[in-house]
């Protein structure tokens, strides 16, 4: 009787340690999708197809592809926070074994939010967002009565169809990477096979877009933070370049006013002659045109563009003026400074973790065993270390978002706030899935962070190949290496190529008085 009792209270507590756990899970989400609700309502554009329509059916259709690409991006907030999420868990269970305010923090919880996340990110890649898409543009099957069922209809006719054609795709590649193994599967197995194998191509193509990425995003997140931040400027007078710029602002813009009232030139006798048609050059703007030689609209066109740039140069130089001394010479170069240390820190890490896997010190990133957490500290350096990883990560989050969006490439990709067609929303979207769920892997392979892949995320099949893994730390150290030191050397080596073909002219023009002319020392003798 005593152990049937026993039993009942472990299943019990088996049973309310799952409950809170799916309690834990689901007030996570909701969060989490209402943050990403709230961002696409910001970026998306609300036309004629969407609030504006009045066509219920329309709207209807518009609200659930919302839905579905609010939990896509729910889910990939959730993917890059796995990572952060699992490493100060293991730290708090470290540091506070005993407590009882952390007993529902456990190996379980870690476990089981790790499957969920590869679950969901399969779900919104292969189902959610290719049904948003084909929704929005389904209009019902031809000859059948239009409504909301028969956008339905077609919607699940078309995703069948396209799953069957990935399906097929799918065996043949896996047919032609691993023959031996593939052959014993059948297509019953798509679940335990050929999903997570399609998978697992995807996130390797999202990690090498991640590795390509994250290095412009190095060089790139100096500009972007020089934008929010004013430089420090030394021997130079902010008050006297803001007044003396007002003052041409305010003549361009009595100029502008005479030239759109008369339409002729607004120096008034015209000058005798304008034989040099060198463009009118300042030292931060350049017009393509000489304005004393033009006229009505062109005039009015050649002094807008000039007094625009004008207006733009004196708003920098006000905020410059304005902005405290302490902000401008210390927090800037700290700020500076910091991107750098993180930088280097992270190249530094890759190049150790490369030299680890040559040697045989560190084994691949794939894992075979089950993790449990608050045994022991990540890192050599405990807290500190962990501390470290965190923000190696999210520094990893912010330059490989930052360098993915501002490729010339991405440019027509680039979401607008209120202004971003759907169908570009749910690009958008599976973009972000892709790369989230590859950001875990990327650390890891990196040697960024020692925590265990969890789950089927340690179960893909390439982090096993020892070649791979090589390439990728490889190609990453190399392309980071060469985006900093261009970033920083690239004003000396313009510079010295400008001197050395001065130089180079001037030989050529006067060989003869370059080389006639006999040294100081030559003449005095003489």
């Amino acid at each position: 009787m005593e152990e049937y009792e026993d039993e009942s209270d472990i299943n019990e507590q088996i049973f309310h340690n799952n409950v809170r756990e799916q309690i834990i899970f689901l007030l996570l989400f909701i969060l989490l999708y209402l943050l990403s609700f709230a961002t696409l309502c910001r970026f998306k554009r609300k036309g004629r197809e969407d609030y504006f329509s009045t066509d219920e059916d329309e709207i209807t259709v518009y609200r659930i592809s919302t839905w579905l690409c609010s939990f896509s991006l729910a889910v990939s907030i959730l993917a890059v926070l796995l990572l952060p999420i699992s490493i100060v868990s293991n730290e708090v269970l470290v540091n506070y074994p005993n407590s009882y305010y952390i007993k529902w923090l456990n190996s379980s919880l870690i476990q089981g939010l790790w499957n969920y996340v590869f679950l969901f990110s399969n779900l919104s890649l292969f189902i959610a967002l290719p049904f948003a898409y084909l929704f929005i543009e389904s209009e019902g099957f031809f000859g059948h009565r239009k409504g909301l069922m028969a956008r339905v209809y077609e919607t699940f006719t078309v995703l069948t169809l396209l799953g069957l054609v990935v399906l097929g795709m799918t065996y043949v590649i896996a047919a032609l990477i691993d023959k031996d193994k593939s052959s014993i599967q059948t297509i019953l197995s798509f679940w335990t096979y050929y999903l997570p194998f399609l998978y697992s191509c995807i996130s390797f193509f999202g990690v090498l877009m991640l590795l390509v990425c994250t290095p412009l995003g190095f060089v790139r997140l100096f500009d972007v933070v020089g934008q929010f931040l004013v430089k420090p400027q030394f021997l130079r007078d902010l008050n006297e370049e803001y007044f003396a710029c007002a003052l041409e602002e305010e003549s361009l813009r009595r100029r502008f006013k005479q030239a759109q009232k008369t339409g002729k030139s607004y120096v008034d006798p015209a000058p005798m002659a304008l034989e040099s048609e060198v463009p009118i050059k300042d030292i931060d703007y350049e017009l393509p045109t000489n304005l004393l030689r033009l006229k009505n609209g062109e005039l009015q066109f050649g002094l807008g563009k000039r007094l625009k740039e004008i207006e733009n140069r004196r708003s920098v130089l006000d905020k410059q003026r304005q902005t405290s001394s302490f902000r401008r010479n210390v927090v800037y170069p700290v700020a500076m400074l910091l991107l750098l240390g993180l930088t280097v820190i992270a190249v530094l890490l890759v190049v150790q973790n490369t030299l680890s896997l040559l040697i045989g010190i560190k084994a691949l990133p794939i894992s075979s065993k089950q993790f449990t957490l608050g045994v022991s500290s990540l890192s050599k350096l405990g807290l500190y270390g962990a501390s470290l990883e965190i923000l190696l990560i999210i520094y990893l989050i912010v330059t490989s978002s930052i360098g993915l969006y501002t490729a010339p490439c991405m440019k027509k990709f680039r979401p607008k706030p209120k202004s971003t067609p759907f169908s570009l929303v749910i690009g958008n979207c599976a973009l972000l899935v892709v790369i989230s769920s590859a950001l875990p892997l990327l650390s890891k392979i990196l040697g960024i962070t020692n925590f265990d892949l969890l789950g089927d995320f340690g179960s893909i099949e390439w982090l096993g190949n020892f070649k791979i893994v090589l390439l990728y730390n490889l190609l990453f150290a190399t392309a980071s290496t060469l985006c900093v030191v261009n970033k920083f050397t690239a004003k000396v080596r313009r510079e010295l190529y400008n001197r050395i073909m001065v130089f180079l002219d001037i030989k050529i023009e006067h060989p003869q008085s370059v080389s006639s002319t006999p040294p100081p020392s030559i003449q005095k003798c003489e």
